[in-house]
């Protein structure tokens, strides 16, 4: 199965996002990383169309998305909430499944506790509440990089070392990564598709949590947990058991941040939580 292509305005911004499956099946919306794009989840979204409506957007500054001119404003977690539910409105989607990895589940538990009952049920792909200081300063150096390559066959290579904490996947995979993840420089060289500025928010990062609205959230939650993760600790997923009964967890064997949700087994776990009663 192929996606469809869309561009919607919404905020303001226009906003590129794949869409799988039939419109009038249950929708899920799979929201990807901080520097990651929509098609990073082709192989989930393929294997739940025949269930579902599956919405993969870009996010504005990454992708086929439009870069924003108030990148300290328009690139948080809150402005990209408020653009989640401006897309579900569009589609008239009053409620639908989640699927967010690392910013993407942030995006999600912000918009389960601003429109409740908007999210049936939540996966959180290796993300929770708080993320350490020292992750946040991991992913704000590399965001910052913006390497430049010859040819595409380079940027792959590049992409297969940086993104080792993904686990093992396959060369589709890889090969698609990057030619998603692509994008020309005025002097014509190969560089990554999203824009630097995404990082400025981090720039003065003061350790904000959503510790206050995670025992808020009531929709059934699956936090996925790569088994190396240094963004979602070990002792943080206890805590977020204990403080909120509706979460359930799944530690991913051999994957760092984050599980990429490709595999048949991981496809298996998230389908099998959106399906269960």
């Amino acid at each position: 199965m192929q996606p469809q292509h869309h561009f919607v305005t919404c905020l303001d911004l226009e906003i590129h996002y794949t869409s799988w499956g039939n419109p009038q099946s249950p929708a899920v919306i799979a929201w990807h990383g901080l520097t990651r794009t929509g098609r990073d989840f082709d192989e989930l979204a393929g294997a739940l169309a025949k269930d579902y409506f599956v919405i993969c957007p870009d996010t504005p500054g990454r992708g086929l998305s439009q870069w924003s001119n108030t990148p300290e404003i328009t690139y948080t977690v809150p402005f990209y909430a408020k653009l989640a539910l401006d897309l579900l409105d569009q589609w008239q989607i009053e409620s639908c499944y989640w699927v967010g990895t690392s910013m993407g589940g942030l995006i999600g538990m912000v918009v389960a506790a601003i429109a409740p009952g908007r999210i049936q049920r939540m996966v959180l792909n290796d993300i929770g509440p708080e993320v350490p200081l020292a992750a946040v300063e991991r992913i704000r150096d590399y965001a910052g990089l913006q390497p430049e390559f010859n040819a595409l066959g380079e940027l792959e290579a590049w992409l297969r070392q940086v993104y080792v904490p993904f686990g093992e996947n396959t060369d589709v995979f890889w090969q698609r990564m990057a030619r998603t993840s692509a994008r020309r420089t005025d002097a014509g060289k190969i560089t990554l598709h999203y824009d630097p500025r995404l990082v400025i928010p981090f720039q003065h990062y003061d350790g904000a949590t959503l510790w206050d609205l995670w025992p808020l959230l009531s929709c059934p939650i699956l936090v996925l947990r790569g088994e190396y993760s240094d963004v979602l600790l070990p002792e943080h997923l206890e805590r977020m058991l204990q403080e909120n009964q509706s979460a359930q967890a799944i530690t991913i064997p051999k994957v760092a941040h984050a599980p990429t949700l490709a595999n048949a087994k991981q496809i298996q776990q998230v389908a099998e939580f959106l399906g269960s009663a």
